[in-house]
């Protein structure tokens, strides 16, 4: 497997693909980098060469494009900020439901996890 910036990616995958696993780079962002150095998007990531790898860092370390660690550190900053303001979504966060306006009624399972029962079901 080869390794690009501390993360393995995936041997038999295409470079577009297989850069997504680099958690910041999305679709938009591995287009860019295969557009940008030529590289055949039907190439493999195992026939990638040490230059290409190389050149790849290069890309993200001079377009300054926030990646791993940092990115996550980031935005675990954003919301541990938005709870000690305890602003509105800060504390939506908090309670683990959701933050953007949906309702919590019926839906919103994803969020708050499985039904809770408050009862004793017996069965007869």
């Amino acid at each position: 497997m080869p390794r690009l910036l501390g993360v393995e990616i995936p041997n038999n995958k295409r470079i577009a693909y297989a850069l997504r696993y680099i958690y910041g780079i999305g679709p938009t962002r591995a287009d860019q980098i295969v557009e940008t150095l030529g590289i055949d998007p039907s190439l493999r990531s195992h026939e990638l060469k040490e230059e290409h790898m190389n050149q790849i860092s290069e890309i993200i370390v001079k377009k300054q494009w926030m990646i791993e660690g940092d990115l996550r550190r980031d935005i675990a900053g954003n919301l541990k900020r938005l709870q000690a303001i305890q602003c509105y979504r800060g504390l939506r966060h908090r309670r683990g439901l959701p933050v953007r306006g949906q309702r919590t009624n019926t839906n919103a399972r994803t969020r708050k996890g499985a039904r809770k029962t408050v009862g004793v079901i017996s069965k007869r």
